[in-house]
């Protein structure tokens, strides 16, 4: 008997075990995943603190809590929690000395500011407002809070006013509203008449009670600070000598819904004089506002044309002596995310998209000079205290990992779990990013995942992912809703394209798909299609189904009466059906009046040039329909509409509603159901 072959059936049977724990990841591990934020660092650089949010075991609720890490100590020993147990909490702080965490939490029933000792202790609330806090900043010297809160204008300060106003509208009998003018909702709410306002109170000393009032600082401006639906703190800081605060507000009267013209405003912290308009001269965005350590400088992020929500931000200075302003780094073609300054004052620090990955730079101030700091994958966030870096990375096949080095450029230092480290029994798509030669001759990039369970010389049917945006891109990063990974978890590979109008790749190609969204993109799309094939034998270009979201969306509506050729199948989430239709019921006007060129009623030629709807009599492809009802962005009408023509036609289609998610599938189970419904229609057309 031969040993070699005697032996083999031993050997195959030994890899058993290893190859039944390799399975690929699936949206109920996707849900389960810890996930970590908010990192910040003491004053002295010594400790992180960080949120880490976690589902419970029914992954029907999500909680968060904060804990720390003693970066001094060379240990493996993992972060310990430091609040307490049972305790939701966000928006984590330091105290100037270091000593304390400030955070928000909800314990008391609204969600108020709350401090405890660094060395751990009992949480002591610090303030108990009638309303929410929604976002903070502590004053530079620690003795006074800036914080906004919604609430109505002529109430200003009297927190009890506003939740008044909201109880007796609860009690009303009858439920009307009426409007004057737009927004009337926005994201996902309707308007109530409230504004985001910022106030400032003086923190309780010792063993004080909690404060309960404060002084209003941006009552008397038509706008929301931070903004909405998205703002936060960084929109707002203090002075370093803690005399007065800078927001950026946008104060556009009837036209918010069509104006992009967000300025700089300055306040004395004490309430007593009214706002100064930094940035009047430009008519577009600017915000982001930092101080220089010695408050002569002010830095900041503008954009340059008004009423386009995509342009690029520059890094600005301004000397607030003269009031003279100047770019930072005009020739850095990369939209800037956040301003860190070092305390000197010579270098920013900012992420910004760069070729498919999401880096954090070093900007210097004098020259403009832009290098990376940590150049791959995609930063989520980062705090820098003196030489030491924390920050959250995320890549197409982890989600986000906290990490600390220095600004020398030290090793990394892992202080949380990746995605492998925390599913061990699951195997991950390797990925790869390829190039070739698309509208105008010039250099488009795209993304292939190969399924988990990859073997050479095996072809594999195939999701083709359609970014939103539609200035996005997909990239070398992880997300909780549509990720690549969760497709190369059941066996497919994946093809995503940076068609023109993504972002990271220089202005010029993001302003591309500005009036051109069914011609230059669509040319991306089929040459990166035709060009993944071409490259990747493993690619079953007979068995494929495209999938998109928002503009990828719109994308496979388009495709559908445009592109159908290749595709078994297609689903469409949240995707725009009638451009026309879209440019009076979305709510934030400028967007599609600055991407169709004007107004629907001024270049109504310019809505109809690649309107869908315009297309349905060639509609063929089986489609799955994704709507939600709060989506305000992209309404419930355009998607009924979709399956509407869909089932009218008599093709193949389904509708998967959801009458409590927005834009995005946020609730845990609404996403466990997303999912499933997306990978049974890709099964029962494509295969396993």
């Amino acid at each position: 008997m031969n040993l070699r072959s005697a032996l083999l059936p031993l050997c195959l049977l030994a890899a058993l075990p290893s190859l039944a724990a390799a399975r690929g990841l699936d949206v109920r591990d996707l849900q389960k995943l810890d996930r970590v934020s908010s990192p910040v660092l003491s004053p002295d650089g010594s400790t992180v603190v960080f949120a880490k949010r976690i589902v419970d075991a029914d992954v029907v609720k999500a909680s968060s809590s904060l804990w720390v890490r003693n970066l001094l100590t060379r240990d493996m020993a993992p972060p310990k929690r430091l609040t307490p147990e049972g305790w939701n909490v966000n928006s984590p702080s330091f105290s100037p000395d270091g000593k304390t965490v400030y955070f928000l939490s909800a314990k008391s029933g609204t969600q108020q500011l709350y401090a405890m000792p660094l060395v751990g202790g009992a949480p002591r609330q610090l303030t108990a407002f009638a309303l929410d806090v929604a976002s903070y900043k502590v004053s530079p010297d620690g003795t006074r809070l800036l914080f906004s809160s919604d609430t109505f204008a002529d109430c200003k300060a009297d927190f009890a006013c506003t939740k008044k106003r909201l109880d007796d509208t609860a009690a009303k009998k009858s439920s009307g509203v009426v409007y004057d003018g737009l927004f009337v909702r926005h994201w996902d709410t309707w308007a109530d008449g409230r504004r985001s306002r910022l106030f400032v109170a003086a923190l309780p000393e010792g063993k004080a009670k909690p404060v309960a009032s404060a002084t209003s600082l941006t009552d008397r401006l038509d706008g929301d600070a931070p903004s909405k639906p998205f703002g936060g703190a960084d929109e707002y800081t203090w002075s370093p000598d803690g005399a007065s605060v800078v927001a950026a507000i946008r104060v556009a009267g009837k036209g918010e819904a069509w104006s992009t013209n967000f300025d700089l405003y300055q306040v004395a912290a004490d309430g007593s004089s009214a706002p100064v308009n930094l940035t009047a001269a430009n008519p577009a965005w600017d915000t982001g506002p930092v101080f220089s350590a010695d408050g002569k400088t002010l830095f900041y992020r503008a954009m340059k044309r008004p009423g386009f929500e995509a342009d690029r931000f520059g890094l600005m200075a301004m000397d607030l002596a003269t009031k003279q302003v100047r770019e930072i780094a005009p020739s850095w073609d990369r939209s800037a995310d956040g301003i860190v300054v070092s305390k000197d004052g010579a270098t920013i620090y900012t992420t910004a998209q760069d070729v498919g990955q999401h880096p954090l730079f070093a900007v210097d101030v004098a020259s403009g000079a832009a290098k990376p700091v940590v150049a791959e994958g995609s930063i989520s966030a980062f705090d820098i205290a003196g030489d030491t870096l924390a920050f959250t990375r995320n890549t197409l096949k982890t989600g986000d990992q906290l990490f600390t080095t220095t600004l020398a450029g030290a090793p990394l230092r892992a202080i949380t779990p990746s995605a492998q480290d925390m599913l061990k029994d699951v195997s991950f798509g390797d990925f790869e990013q390829f190039t070739f030669t698309g509208w105008n001759n010039e250099t488009v990039h795209g993304y292939v995942v190969k399924p988990h369970n990859y073997v050479e010389g095996q072809k594999y049917p195939v999701a083709f992912l359609i970014h939103g945006g539609p200035q996005g891109s997909f990239g070398n990063g992880w997300s909780y809703r549509w990720n690549p990974q969760t497709y190369a978890g059941q066996g497919y590979a994946v093809v995503m394209i940076d068609f023109h109008g993504s972002t990271g790749y220089g202005q010029a190609f993001t302003d591309a798909i500005s009036q051109h969204w069914g011609d230059r993109p669509l040319e991306d799309l089929q040459k990166g299609w035709a060009a993944a094939q071409q490259k990747y034998a493993f690619l079953d270009g007979g068995k494929a189904c495209a999938l998109g979201a928002s503009y990828g969306g719109y994308m496979i509506n388009w495709i559908a009466g445009n592109w159908n050729e290749p595709w078994k199948c297609l689903v469409n989430h949240d995707g725009v059906f009638d451009t026309r239709s879209m440019g009076y019921v979305t709510e934030e006007l400028w967007f599609t009046e600055w991407e169709n060129g004007g107004t629907p009623f001024d270049k109504p030629e310019n809505y109809e040039k690649f309107n869908p709807v315009n297309h349905v009599a060639k509609w063929r492809v089986p489609m799955l329909v994704v709507q939600g009802e709060k989506d305000y962005r992209v309404p419930v009408d355009q998607g009924l509409s979709t399956f509407t023509a869909l089932q009218r036609k008599g093709i193949e289609s389904k509708l998967l509603y959801f009458p409590d998610e927005n834009h995005w599938v946020l609730k845990p189970q609404n996403s466990i159901l997303w999912h499933d419904t997306v990978n049974a229609w890709l099964k029962q057309h494509i295969g396993e």
